[in-house]
């Protein structure tokens, strides 16, 4: 009898969006187990004692934690649809971009909870990671690794499509312009409209209604 895979997080988490798309995107049933950012469960103190955050995924009583380490471990153990190529040099690149995404997404993050500048500092180191990824990440590619969705997709999925969110919410002009990053812009329209992400991506307005309201309440606690 196959292990059972549940699912700890909290909506609309970026990072519980990239672990929900790989079991998505490699057919892996699994329970979803809602979290409360404000009160979290005796579970999920008990399988991440360490960090005690979110995403957790549990593969019967096995604990898998932090986003992209899951990601790769549903690779590894359903080897269906795989989100990393064959050749060795592909797989570093692959792997490269991950790592850039989850060292240079924090910027977004940061913006998230910015002001005054800050939140100038946060839009400069944003924009610097967008160039970047424009100029080097892409080329001519569908997505990342070729034809089909790939690790990197999942791990600056999240990055780009919160950072809409997050712009939207902050209210302070619009980085990410189709006419200045026009690879990234077709890269995330493929990405978005790639059925398994689309039927499996947050409500927009109520994503953008969630975020301003928590912005609000952490910034004038911290006031």
């Amino acid at each position: 009898m196959a292990e059972r895979v549940k699912l700890l997080g909290a909506l609309p988490s970026p990072f519980v969006y990239r672990v929900i798309w790989a079991l998505k995107l490699k057919a892996i049933p699994y329970e979803f187990i809602e979290e409360d950012l404000t009160n979290k469960s005796p579970l999920l103190l008990k399988y991440n004692p360490v960090h005690k955050q979110m995403p957790v995924l549990l593969h019967g009583d096995k604990p898998v934690c932090e986003s992209m380490i899951i990601v790769e471990y549903i690779d590894e153990m359903w080897p269906q649809n795989p989100f990393l190529p064959n050749d060795p040099y592909e797989r570093a690149l692959a792997r490269f971009w991950v790592k850039f995404a989850e060292d240079k997404g924090t910027s977004v993050r940061r913006m998230f909870l910015a002001k005054g500048e800050e939140l100038e500092k946060t839009r400069k180191e944003t924009l610097e990671m967008l160039q970047n990824v424009e100029e080097h990440g892409l080329g001519e590619k569908k997505f990342f690794g070729g034809d089909s969705i790939g690790i990197a997709d999942i791990a600056f999925g999240s990055v780009i499509y919160w950072l809409e969110l997050i712009e939207e919410v902050v209210g302070e002009g619009v980085i990410f312009e189709a006419h200045k990053f026009p690879r990234l812009h077709a890269w995330i329209q493929n990405f978005k409209q790639a059925p398994i992400i689309k039927e499996n991506l947050p409500d927009r307005g109520w994503s953008v209604t969630f975020f301003k309201r928590r912005r609000e309440a952490i910034l004038a606690a911290s006031a």
